[in-house]
């Protein structure tokens, strides 16, 4: 347990030297209070409209930013240490690599949950201060249940850039992955999702179409954070969908867990495979 803190604690001060924290956590927050005020500007709208309709926005709005801050913060995280020289050195003291892999993902983890807690828990604050009249009970559960998502739709995508990192044999390979990989997962599976809908309508059982969402971490995010909203001027496509999951906001919080623990256990194991090349 020591060598994992030591890990950890080594990337979590490469993170607060380069900004990341501050950075990650400055963008969440303007992100946040600017879609809260500025949100209904293409309909004439300037203000605060409702806590339903902002949230809604942010979820939208997260499932793209956070994927992506995810895997350009570790996509190297492994491979770098390799091109450098000292993945080797860093073997060679009493650390195996599972715990080397662990513990530089506990480091990263950390910077991600602490910048996204940051984020939209100053933007909770910001809006009750400027807007008095909202329920504090209400924003603050919303909000809270927003940032644990947000934690581990991060952490997801952090272990999908750790397995592309203990795939790939170039950082060069590892960056145009990850990219692929944020545009399939936030763009593209949606698109085949609205593809199957319409060009096989007559071979499909529309009701286990929905369980097809539960593929992709992202839609299960979104499921959830829409999940908790009442207000019906934020029902969308995806919420009507994932209605029809046989699942509470527990079940989607366990298979965004579930989705982590195998993104890890197969970055484990891409990553010892990876040593004998060495």
């Amino acid at each position: 347990m020591a060598v994992l803190l030591i890990i950890a604690r080594k990337e979590w001060l490469d993170g607060i030297r380069n900004r990341w924290v501050l950075a990650i956590a400055l963008m969440l927050w303007g992100l946040a209070v600017g879609l809260a005020y500025f949100g209904g500007v293409a309909s004439g709208l300037v203000g605060f409209t409702s806590i339903e309709s902002t949230l809604a926005s942010l979820a939208s709005l997260a499932v793209v930013i956070l994927p992506l801050i995810a895997l350009l913060l570790g996509h190297d995280a492994l491979i770098g240490e390799a091109e450098r020289g000292t993945l080797l050195l860093l073997l060679t003291y009493p650390v195996t690599a599972g715990q080397l892999l662990l513990g530089k993902f506990m480091g990263q983890a950390l910077m991600l949950a602490v910048a996204t807690g940051l984020g939209f828990g100053s933007a909770a604050l910001t809006l009750l201060l400027l807007t008095p009249e909202l329920d504090t009970g209400l924003v603050l559960g919303l909000f809270g249940a927003l940032i644990l998502s947000a934690i581990l739709l991060g952490w997801i995508f952090l272990a999908m850039a750790y397995v592309l990192s203990a795939w790939v044999s170039e950082k060069g390979k590892a960056a145009g992955a990850s990219l692929i990989l944020w545009f399939f997962f936030v763009v593209v599976f949606d698109l085949l999702m609205l593809g199957l809908l319409i060009g096989l309508p007559e071979q499909l059982d529309f009701s286990s179409l929905p369980y097809l969402m539960l593929l992709n971490p992202a839609d299960i995010f979104r499921i959830f954070n829409l999940g908790l909203l009442s207000s019906s001027e934020v029902k969308s496509g995806v919420m009507a969908a994932g209605s029809e999951l046989a699942l509470d906001s527990g079940g989607l919080l366990a298979c965004l867990v579930l989705w982590l623990a195998t993104l890890m256990m197969l970055a484990r194991f891409l990553f010892q495979r990876s040593l004998t090349r060495i």
